[in-house]
């Protein structure tokens, strides 16, 4: 809606400015035609010399002036003698000097020019630096309920819950919060979801970001955008930060000079300041997730910025038995196809790859007209998802 009353604006304003150029083309001459009576250059010069005239204005095509005692305006061509300014204030007229049309038409230009140049700057900087970057959800919808397996995660997580929702209660005792949990896993395995579920249980707001949020075209804008997220995250606190595919923009700081290296380590230092600013009683968590640890600065990751350190693994088979029965459900599976069985099946699958293979299996059963989903149709869904690595 706005972006089409901007448009409209736009557009009126060029075709005003459009109409205005071509009136002053067409009737230019006549609107701006000199008023009174005309007199020549060398009688000009004479009164002038006479003392009889007072006040002369010079444009570019004519020399407009008064004479002393007369009300009468009278004007005459502009020789554009390089002299006769000084001539004139010798003979103690006084001289005003109209700027001509070109120079008009450059100033306008200039401003014009200024007026787009810093328009698009702002507008840049309004997209990769939107107030709006980042969201902040006020209820995920998610619990620990709806989080598989991950039990003893979830019990080391109820004392956190606590601290959050009452910091300056456990700081007298000398608790402090943790300034952040890292999440390390296999891709699809949940840690997303585990951080929704998380602020759902502690009821706080939260804030997704990942790490192709902080990447730009424009060198300096992902360290701002570090700063604008944290800023947010302590108006609204307390609140969790979940910064997914933390690898991205956490890796080792590098100081080959490139440009990409000297942005990373730029985000790494913000990243930096920013969690060595949080107070105990803040009220903020970062909950980062990576795929590969080792590949993080050892800075970032030391106890006091990221406290925790927590190995995602892949379902066991209690789990990958609760996840069957979770994603089967509705699919209409074969009676032999008990969750038991599928679990054994599904040993070193993620949770994300389940979910998949269940689906494709469906798919394939149509494919072939089963009535029901079977285990050759698991089997080779299961089949195709490992060709596809």
């Amino acid at each position: 809606m706005r972006c089409a009353i901007k448009n409209k604006i736009f557009s009126f304003c060029f075709i005003i400015l459009a109409l205005g150029l071509v009136a002053y083309i067409l009737f230019g001459d006549r609107l701006f035609a000199p008023k009174g009576t005309e007199e020549g250059y060398s009688f000009f010069y004479e009164q002038v010399e006479k003392g009889t005239v007072e006040k002369v204005t010079i444009s570019e095509n004519k020399i407009e002036y008064t004479k002393k005692g007369l009300d009468e305006l009278f004007y005459t061509q502009n020789p554009e003698s390089p002299l006769l300014k000084e001539f004139l204030l010798k003979n103690n007229v006084s001289v005003s000097v109209e700027k001509n049309g070109a120079e008009i038409f450059s100033l306008i230009i200039d401003i014009l020019f200024y007026i787009i140049f810093f328009g698009i700057i702002f507008l840049v900087f309004r997209k990769f630096i939107s107030p709006n970057t980042f969201k902040v959800v006020h209820k995920t919808g998610k619990t620990f309920d709806d989080v598989v397996g991950m039990e003893s995660l979830k019990r080391d997580m109820e004392l956190i819950i606590k601290i959050m929702q009452h910091p300056a209660e456990y700081a007298k005792k000398g608790i402090r919060m943790p300034k952040g949990i890292l999440l390390e896993g296999a891709p699809g395995n949940g840690k997303t979801l585990f951080a929704k579920a998380l602020a759902g249980e502690a009821r706080v707001n939260f804030i997704p970001a990942k790490a192709t949020d902080f990447e730009s075209m424009l060198m300096a804008i992902g360290p701002m955008k570090v700063k604008l997220l944290f800023k947010k995250a302590r108006r609204r606190a307390p609140c969790i930060v979940f910064i997914d595919e933390f690898d991205g923009i956490g890796t080792r700081r590098n100081y080959s000079g490139s440009g990409i290296e000297t942005e990373n380590t730029r985000i790494v230092t913000a990243l930096l300041n920013e969690l060595d600013g949080f107070e105990p009683t803040s009220g903020v968590l970062v909950i980062a997730a990576t795929n590969s640890i080792t590949a993080l600065d050892e800075a970032l990751i030391r106890p006091g910025r990221f406290d925790a350190r927590v190995s995602v693994p892949y379902p066991d088979e209690n789990a990958r038995v609760q996840l069957v029965k979770m994603y089967g459900n509705g699919k209409n599976l074969d009676s032999n196809c008990t969750p038991e069985l599928l679990a054994k099946k599904f040993n070193g699958f993620s949770c994300a790859k389940i979910e998949s293979v269940l689906n494709r299996a469906v798919l394939l059963a149509g494919q072939r007209q089963h009535t029901n989903v079977t285990l050759e149709d698991i089997d080779s869904a299961a089949k195709e998802q490992e060709s596809a690595k």
